[in-house]
C-alpha cells in the first residue's frame, strides 16, 4: 500500500555553515568591530552574545538572512527574551526540529476532514500517511502544504 512520511527537520550541517557565515560577517562589519558580538551553537541551542540589545537584533536579522540563503526554513527558529546585564546582551534561539502531538492531532484532523481516501497515523515525531492510490497520497501532500501551520514540513520516503 503507498504510503509517505510527513516529518520536520533542519539539515545541521547546512545549520553550522549558515552560523559559521553569520559570524563571520558579524567579525568583520565595522559597526561591530572590537563588541565581541558572536554567535555559538550546542545541539539544537543557539547563543547570540553582544554588548547592546539593538546589536542582538541586528544578529538576528544577519543569521536569518543567512539561512534562508542556504534552504532552511525559518520557521524552524524560536526567539527567546534577550538577558541583558551591565555590558552584554545574551539571546537564545531554539532551532525545533520533529512534529509535537498537538500539531500532529491537527494535522490527522485536517486530513480526515478533508475526505480524502488516506490514513493519517502519528508515530513518534512524524505522520505516516497511507492510502490505495498514489494521487491519493499526492493530494494530501498538496492538502498539507496549503495548510498555514508555521512549521516547515518534508515528505519522505514516499512508496508505492
Amino acid at each position: 500500500m503507498p504510503s509517505f512520511d510527513v516529518v520536520s527537520e533542519v539539515d545541521h550541517h547546512e545549520l553550522k555553515n549558515a552560523i559559521d557565515q553569520a559570524n563571520r560577517e558579524v567579525s568583520t562589519r565595522f559597526d561591530f568591530k572590537g563588541s565581541g558580538a558572536n554567535f555559538s551553537q550546542s545541539e539544537n541551542q543557539i547563543t547570540m552574545n553582544a554588548q547592546a540589545e539593538f546589536q542582538l537584533q541586528q544578529m538576528l536579522d544577519i543569521l536569518r538572512k543567512k539561512m534562508s540563503s542556504r534552504g532552511i526554513d525559518l520557521y524552524c527558529l524560536e526567539t527567546h527574551d534577550p538577558v541583558i546585564h551591565a555590558k552584554t546582551a545574551t539571546q537564545q534561539l531554539t532551532v525545533n526540529e520533529g512534529i509535537d502531538t498537538p500539531t500532529a492531532k491537527k494535522l490527522v484532523k485536517m486530513v480526515k476532514d478533508s475526505k480524502l481516501k488516506v490514513q493519517a497515523a502519528i508515530q513518534q515525531q512524524q505522520l505516516r500517511i497511507t492510502g490505495k492510490k498514489r494521487d491519493d497520497l499526492q493530494q494530501a501532500i498538496a492538502l498539507l502544504k496549503s495548510a498555514d501551520l508555521k512549521l516547515p514540513l518534508q515528505y519522505q520516503n514516499f512508496r508505492d
